[in-house]
């Protein structure tokens, strides 16, 4: 949907929000160098680049976080208010990040009107009027959420909208969509570009980041590439095509690994027996995955693919059922049985189960293998540190060294240390949850390229995803669809038949 269609949205010559000649520096690092930006009512702009292109440092400066070096941005053609100003700041621009802002713990009323409560005699909240604002706000957006509820309780997909929300309640008409769909199924996606299409309408801007470029496609007007700190392409995305935007982004050609044709794994031992698996939310599986074989499990947000995987890793006790790798049974719900065993590990979300922000880049690699970088209880820094170096080189990890916290690293680095992690152990088996979600195409090359190292070693592999592109590298994949596997596709595999099949259209294929 192009702002240059006759079908799009009527765009002014007035930006909404610019950056002019942005430059920023954190120490001898150079963070943006001369960047500019130009986002127009009406749009939805995409800006995109590699992890650690300077996406992230551009939106603290479009949102008053951090102040520029050199250069300025305003909007509606005014300066951006002073740094101290944060009220201003709110008015003008909102972020939805990838790691949501909303407090569990309060309610959506409550969080909706952060510090803006509703107050009465004394300075006490007016909880009926606060209620009743928070209805009318959503009403307004048509969006269906219970005010009264505990946001603990809320979808990804209803956080983002409470966000958003709150951001109009506000003033802001420019909201940044940071990674919004990394944790959404297709049919969230769906729903969340509809209420995209919805608010334009109704006079509000998008910036959107995202590392997933179909999407680009589909929702887009406008594209922004940063490479390296610099500003390399702005154009509209009708005008831009697949391998255009990805030289870019990365400056050269970038194909992402598919496995090759290979005899049959027929006469293979087996190494995973999942027998009459069955989780607390009613998800069912039975599977047995033969040793170098890779195997996806693929299905949408409420198909049961994470339960299933968390049960057979140790992550959640399971109903019922049995997992057996390589003749071992193993302990429902135990982790550390499971890392015995010989089970790798990448989670579904880095944030929360992937990484110890506070930690360096070479305590989380090795955390889960202390008996490979100490003796008798103590760990030797430089074995660990030995270990990590080789993990940075192995997965291409942009860090200053082992010693560098892994909350400063960029998105895709965190992921390749959370592989690095999984990897540590050698293991026989390898189950990947969402391995490249929120990640840059050259980042996911990499991570992708893992499987194929790890299958030449005899290891086993299980994929849970339902991003295309991961699943490609399986020899087979097993499609959930409400709790139940509805079919197998062997490697060959056509797009639409697998979306279909994940959507609940064409089951009982093998």
């Amino acid at each position: 949907m192009s702002s240059t269609g006759t079908d799009g949205p009527v765009v002014r010559d007035r930006p909404v929000a610019q950056a002019v000649n942005v430059t920023k520096r954190f120490g001898s690092t150079v963070a943006l160098s001369a960047v500019n930006l130009v986002v127009r009512p009406g749009e939805v702009h995409a800006l995109v680049g590699r992890n650690g292109a300077g996406k992230s440092t551009l939106v603290s400066i479009l949102t008053g976080l951090h102040a520029p070096d050199d250069g300025h941005v305003t909007f509606d053609d005014e300066a951006a208010p002073a740094a101290a100003d944060r009220d201003g700041w709110r008015r003008r621009v909102a972020c939805v990040y990838q790691k949501s802002t909303i407090i569990p713990t309060l309610t959506v009323a409550e969080n909706l009107f952060l510090n803006r409560h509703t107050r009465g005699y004394g300075g006490l909240i007016r909880w009926p009027a606060l209620r009743r604002e928070a209805e009318k706000l959503l009403a307004a957006w048509s969006l269906d959420i219970d005010v009264r509820q505990p946001a603990a309780m809320l979808s990804v997909e209803q956080r983002q909208f409470v966000e958003i929300a709150r951001a109009l309640s506000v003033g802001a008409r420019f909201i940044i969509l940071d990674e919004p769909t990394a944790q959404l199924d297709a049919a969230g996606i769906n729903r969340l570009f509809g209420r995209i299409d919805d608010l334009r309408a109704q006079g509000v801007t998008f910036l959107f980041i995202s590392h997933h470029l179909q999407e680009i496609y589909e929702i887009c007007d406008q594209v922004t590439v940063l490479r390296d700190a610099r500003h390399v392409l702005t154009a509209a995305v009708a005008d831009v095509d697949r391998p255009t935007l990805v030289a870019a982004m990365t400056g050269e050609d970038v194909t992402l690994p598919q496995v090759a044709h290979r005899p049959s794994l027929a006469g293979a031992p087996v190494r995973l027996s999942v027998r009459d698996l069955a989780t607390t939310s009613g998800a069912e599986l039975s599977l047995e995955v033969k040793v170098g074989e890779v195997v996806g499990i693929a299905g949408g947000g409420s198909s049961g693919k994470v339960d299933v995987a968390e049960a057979i890793v140790g992550l959640a006790r399971p109903a019922r059922g049995t997992v057996v790798l390589d003749g071992r049974t193993l302990r429902p719900g135990s982790v550390p049985d499971a890392l015995a065993a010989g089970v790798g590990l990448v989670p579904q979300d880095r944030h929360r189960e992937g990484l110890v922000p506070a930690l360096s880049v070479a305590e989380n690699v090795t955390m889960t293998v202390p008996h490979r970088v100490g003796r008798y209880g103590f760990i030797s820094p430089a074995r660990r540190d030995a270990l990590a170096r080789q993990t940075i080189a192995d997965l291409a990890v942009k860090t200053s060294g082992p010693q560098e916290s892994v909350g400063d690293l960029s998105g895709g680095n965190q992921q390749k240390v959370v592989m690095g992690r999984a990897l540590a152990g050698d293991p026989k088996l390898l189950v990947l949850i969402a391995p490249t979600a929120g990640v840059d195409v050259r980042s996911k090359q990499t991570l992708l390229d893992v499987v194929a190292d790890v299958r030449r070693r005899g290891a086993t592999v299980l994929v849970i995803s339902d991003e295309l592109d991961d699943l490609r590298v399986c020899d087979r994949v097993v499609v959930m669809f409400a709790g139940r596997v509805t079919g197998e596709w062997a490697h060959g595999w056509t797009d639409n038949e697998l979306v279909a099949a994940m959507e609940g259209v064409g089951f009982d294929h093998v």
